[in-house]
């Protein structure tokens, strides 16, 4: 199984052919944002699902009490930079509103059921981040 920097750079390299797939019916897309503090590019594999022509993805790190560099990213930066296999666009990135995540959250944790371990182990509310394409 690919992880971190191994796995985006297959996905890059075979347009997602691998890395897409992370497990079976789990779809990874490849999140491109600027680094707060360097300006630089920082580039994420993170499990998604297509909801309504846009990307969801879930700012869990794991249930740890902080949320993600990418979400903090995101946050200072939103636009971002999305590839889902072949198909690479520039995205806008905003967080969910409570009624929304409420609709969203459950069609993640279909996808990958340990995002409902990792709420219940962190006090926070993980994020639920939507990618709508500009």
């Amino acid at each position: 199984m690919l992880y971190g920097e191994e796995h985006v750079r297959r996905y890059e390299e075979t347009n997602g052919e691998e890395g897409h797939d992370w497990q079976p019916g789990v779809p990874c897309l490849i999140l491109t944002t600027k680094g707060r503090k360097s300006g630089e590019d920082r580039k994420f594999p993170l499990i998604y699902q297509e909801v309504d022509g846009d990307y969801v993805i879930v700012a869990s790190k794991g249930g740890d009490p902080k949320h993600p560099g990418w979400y903090l990213n995101l946050q200072a930066n939103p636009e971002v930079k999305v590839q889902v296999r072949a198909d690479k666009f520039t995205a806008r990135a905003r967080t969910a509103g409570d009624e929304e995540r409420e609709k969203l959250w459950p069609v993640m944790a279909k996808v990958w059921p340990d995002y409902d371990e990792y709420q219940k182990k962190t006090d926070r509310k993980i994020p639920v981040v939507v990618l709508e394409r500009v």
